[in-house]
C-alpha cells in the first residue's frame, strides 16, 4: 500500500488528500477544457491523458468541455477534430459540453454581480484601460466609470446584450481590488462586444464572456471537482476564486483549480499562433501534415494511440516547465511498432542485382516470418528471381573489413532467401554503378536445413524481386526544425530554423504482398523504419509516411557535433 501511495503524482496526492478531507469519491469529476479554435497537439495530449486517467483511477466521469467564447476565433471543424483525436487516444467523455450552454446563465450572475456593487460598465477603450492596470510595484487607477449607479450599469449592460453599440465601445469589468498585488484581480475584463456569429449560437449573443469569468463558473455548474490548467494559470486561481466566491451556494461542490507544467517538445512548436502560421505560410500542408505536433499530424504519420499515451506516462506530470527530447516520443512509437507491424521488404534507392546463374524466367516464393516479436503474426511468401533490387548502399566496389554487406568477391545472404557472392558490376559513362553481377548457393536456402543453409555470412540483406516489385510513393519525413528550442530565440524568428530535409519523396520498390495496403496500416520495411499507408493512397497509386526511423540518427548527428 505504501509503494501505492509513492508511484501517485503530485495531482493524485491532492486527490487523495481531498477525498480524505472535502469530498466523498462519487464527488469526484474531472473535464478536459479544449478551445476550439485550432488542432490539439502532443502537449495536450499529457493533459487528456491526465484527465481521462484520473477518471480511470477513480472511477470517475470526465467531461470533455469546448471552452467557445471567442467566435471571432473558433470553428465547428475543430470541435470535430478535437473529438475525432480524444476518442482515437482511446478516451470516452461523459458529457459533452460548450461553455456557450451556459451564455445564459453566466449573464444572469454578472447581472447579478452589478445589482450587488461588484461589477461596472467601462466605456474606455481596451488601451485606456491597460494604461490604468499599474505595475506589480506600483497600484493601478481607478476608471472614471468605476462609480456608475447600479441603474445605469444594468441599462448600459443590456444594450451591450442586446446589440445597442459598436465593438469595443463598452466592456463589464468585475470591481475588486485597483491595487492588489495580483495584477489579474485589477479589475478584470469579464465582458467584450463581439458582433461576430458564434458555432453554435449564431447571432443571438453580441457580447462574449472572457475566460476567466467562464472558466470556474462553467466548472461549478458542471460540479467539477478539479479543475486541471497549465502552470500558467497559477496567478489566475486568486480569481478563478473570487468568482466562484460571488455564485457558490453550500448546497454544491465547490471545484478546486490545480495547475501542472507544460511539457514542450523539442524540434518543433506547439503555440497555436505558430502552428497557424505554418499552415497558412505552406510551410506545411495541413493541420494534419505528418512533420506537425498535432495529434492529427502524428496520427496520419503512422503514430499509435498507446505510443501517446505511454509517452505521457513517462514523461509524467511536474511541477516546472521544461523541454522534453522527441527522441523519446520516436522511442515510443519505435517500441509499440516493433511489437505490431509486419516485417515487409522494400527497395527505396535501388540497385540493380543479376544472379547470373539463376536460370532465366525461374521464380519461386519463399517463406517470409511476418514478425520475430509476434508468433500469432503467421508467415508469407515472397517472390524471388533472377533479377533483384538492393539499396545502393549495400554494395560497394572495394570496402574494410568492418563492411558486413555486399563488395567484390564478398558474400551476404538475400533475407529468406540464399547466400550470394558479387563477381562483377557495371558502371554508366559516369562511373556509376548501375548492376552488379552476383552468383548464388543453390543449397544455401534460408530454412532448408541443409548444411550449406546453416552456413554464417556476416550480412544479411533485404531485396525486392524486380518482375514482381509495386511501387509506390514513400515519403520520408524528419523533424520540422533544425534546432531543438526554435522558438526560444529572441534574436531570431522561429520560422528560420524551418529543416529545409523535412520531406523528400522518393519512388520506393516493394514486395508484392502490399499491393492490397489500406489506408493506416502500418508495417516495418526491413532496416528501413517504419511506415503507414497516408490517405492519399488509392489501389492503384499507394502512398507510405515514414513514420520513424530504426534508429535514432538525429542522436548521432548531436553528438557529433
Amino acid at each position: 500500500m505504501a509503494e501505492e501511495a509513492r508511484s501517485l503524482n503530485f495531482i493524485e496526492h491532492i486527490v487523495e488528500d481531498d477525498l480524505k478531507k472535502v469530498y466523498k469519491k462519487e464527488d469526484l469529476r474531472f473535464r478536459f477544457p479544449p478551445e476550439p479554435n485550432g488542432y490539439l497537439h502532443i502537449g495536450h495530449a499529457s493533459s487528456i491523458c491526465l484527465n481521462f486517467g484520473l477518471g480511470l483511477r477513480y472511477n470517475a466521469p470526465v467531461n470533455l468541455r469546448f471552452d467557445d467564447t471567442n467566435p471571432a476565433k473558433e470553428e465547428k471543424e475543430y470541435v470535430e477534430a478535437i473529438k475525432k483525436d480524444v476518442s482515437w487516444l482511446g478516451f470516452e467523455w461523459d458529457t459533452e459540453c460548450y461553455a456557450s450552454d451556459y451564455f445564459q446563465q453566466l449573464y444572469d450572475w454578472a447581472v447579478n454581480l452589478i445589482k450587488n456593487g461588484k461589477a461596472y460598465v467601462d466605456s474606455q477603450s481596451s488601451e485606456d484601460i491597460a494604461s490604468q492596470k499599474g505595475t506589480p510595484t506600483e497600484p493601478g487607477k481607478e476608471s472614471p466609470y468605476r462609480n456608475r449607479s447600479i441603474e445605469e450599469n444594468l441599462a448600459l449592460f443590456e444594450g451591450m446584450k442586446n446589440g445597442d453599440f459598436k465593438d469595443g465601445a463598452h466592456v463589464l469589468r468585475a470591481k475588486i481590488d485597483m491595487a492588489s498585488s495580483n495584477m489579474l484581480m485589477r479589475d478584470p475584463v469579464m465582458y467584450r462586444i463581439l458582433h461576430k456569429p458564434h458555432h453554435r449560437t449564431n447571432t443571438d449573443w453580441c457580447i462574449y464572456p472572457m475566460y476567466d469569468w467562464t472558466h470556474g463558473e462553467s466548472d461549478y455548474i458542471e460540479q467539477v471537482s478539479h479543475s486541471l490548467c497549465t502552470l500558467e494559470f497559477l496567478p489566475h486561481r486568486e480569481l478563478y476564486d473570487w468568482f466562484l466566491d460571488q455564485v457558490v451556494s453550500s448546497d454544491n461542490l465547490r471545484p478546486k483549480q490545480r495547475e501542472f507544467a507544460r511539457r514542450n517538445l523539442s524540434h518543433t512548436v506547439v503555440s497555436k499562433r505558430k502552428l497557424i502560421q505554418l499552415v497558412e505560410k505552406g510551410v506545411v500542408e495541413g493541420w494534419d501534415d505528418p512533420r506537425m505536433p498535432t495529434i492529427s499530424g502524428l496520427r496520419r504519420r503512422g503514430f499509435t494511440p498507446e505510443s501517446i499515451r505511454n509517452f505521457a506516462d513517462t514523461i509524467g506530470i511536474a511541477k516546472r516547465d521544461n523541454v522534453v527530447d522527441v527522441s523519446l516520443l520516436d522511442f515510443h512509437v519505435r517500441e509499440h511498432l516493433n511489437k505490431i507491424a509486419p516485417r515487409v521488404m522494400a527497395v527505396l534507392n535501388p540497385l540493380k542485382l543479376v544472379i547470373t546463374n539463376y536460370e532465366e524466367g525461374k521464380e519461386e516464393w519463399l517463406d517470409a516470418e511476418n514478425n520475430p516479436e509476434d508468433e500469432s503474426a503467421g508467415s508469407r511468401t515472397v517472390p524471388f528471381s533472377r533479377e533483384l533490387y538492393i539499396e545502393q548502399e549495400d554494395f560497394r566496389e572495394e570496402a574494410n573489413r568492418k563492411f558486413f554487406r555486399l563488395k567484390l568477391g564478398g558474400e551476404v545472404r538475400l533475407k529468406n532467401g540464399y547466400i550470394i557472392k558479387a563477381e562483377s558490376c557495371t558502371k554508366d559513362d559516369e562511373g556509376n554503378i548501375k548492376e552488379v553481377q552476383c552468383t548464388y548457393d543453390p543449397k544455401s536456402r534460408s530454412g532448408s536445413g541443409t548444411e550449406e543453409s546453416l552456413r554464417k555470412v556476416k550480412g544479411t540483406l533485404h531485396w525486392v524481386s524486380i518482375p514482381h516489385a509495386i511501387t509506390a510513393e514513400v515519403r520520408l519525413y524528419d523533424r520540422l526544425f533544425t534546432d531543438a528550442t526554435p522558438d526560444s530565440h529572441k534574436e531570431k524568428d522561429f520560422m528560420d530554423f524551418v529543416n529545409p530535409d523535412s520531406l523528400e519523396k522518393v519512388t520506393g520498390y516493394l514486395e508484392p504482398s502490399l499491393k492490397d495496403a489500406k489506408i493506416g496500416d502500418r508495417v516495418q520495411f526491413q532496416r528501413m523504419g517504419y511506415f503507414n499507408v497516408d490517405k492519399d493512397s488509392t489501389p492503384e497509386n499507394l502512398v507510405f509516411n515514414r513514420t520513424v526511423t530504426l534508429r535514432d540518427t538525429w542522436a548521432k548527428l548531436e553528438h557529433k557535433e
